[in-house]
């Protein structure tokens, strides 16, 4: 998993609430390897129903090409608890959203896939929708280490995370991998108990 320390990037605002992950990616893409859901995130918002791209839906303006940052309305990724809503989006490039506020499972497969979701009032996130919607293309910086997003206006917010969770992201850690890194302690324990209590 990539560590997460900061990231400035274009912002792209996606100003629908409660996007669920049906609508990030639909069930029936689910089967496909990540290589190729790819082109399905957000697919029936993206392309009508000949294939082609909408011209009046975000994601598909040049503008906002090689986003990595997505600010959302409230209720983002609410539905159902594929994981595909997240690992689709980190394919295409994202590293952090902001949001009012998340769909709770949503929320901590970000953590286990290794992007940031933000909590931020919703009077700021609006402030950000309206700032990314006035200016195409515009960047954000993204700041894990002193959990801050700056805005295109030069505002910085504080955004509040947990300390475990902050601290795997900055290391580039799962919950397993950080297991892992505390194998030959698990080894030796194992050894111990086998000699210890045989008949276990």
């Amino acid at each position: 998993m990539e560590a997460f320390t900061s990231v400035t990037a274009i912002a792209v605002p996606v100003e629908l609430a409660n996007v669920d992950t049906d609508q990030i990616i639909p069930a029936r893409f689910l089967g496909r390897s990540r290589t190729e859901q790819v082109g399905a995130m957000f697919h029936d918002l993206r392309y009508d129903t000949n294939g082609q791209p909408r011209d009046d839906f975000v994601l598909n303006r040049a503008a906002y090409a090689g986003a990595r940052i997505m600010v959302a309305d409230r209720n983002f990724g609410c539905g159902s608890s594929r994981e595909n809503a997240v690992t689709v989006m980190v394919d295409n490039g994202f590293r952090a959203f902001i949001a009012p506020s998340f769909g709770d499972i949503f929320f901590n497969n970000c953590f286990q896939n290794g992007v940031l979701p933000i909590r931020l009032p919703q009077d700021r996130v609006a402030d950000l929708l309206r700032l990314l919607k006035a200016a195409p293309g515009t960047q954000l910086c993204v700041d894990l280490r002193s959990l801050t997003v700056t805005g295109p206006d030069g505002r910085s917010d504080a955004f509040e995370i947990d300390a475990f969770r902050r601290d795997c992201l900055l290391q580039g850690v799962d919950e397993i991998s950080l297991t892992l890194g505390h194998e030959q302690a698990i080894s030796q324990f194992e050894a111990r108990r086998r000699r210890e209590f045989p008949w276990l």
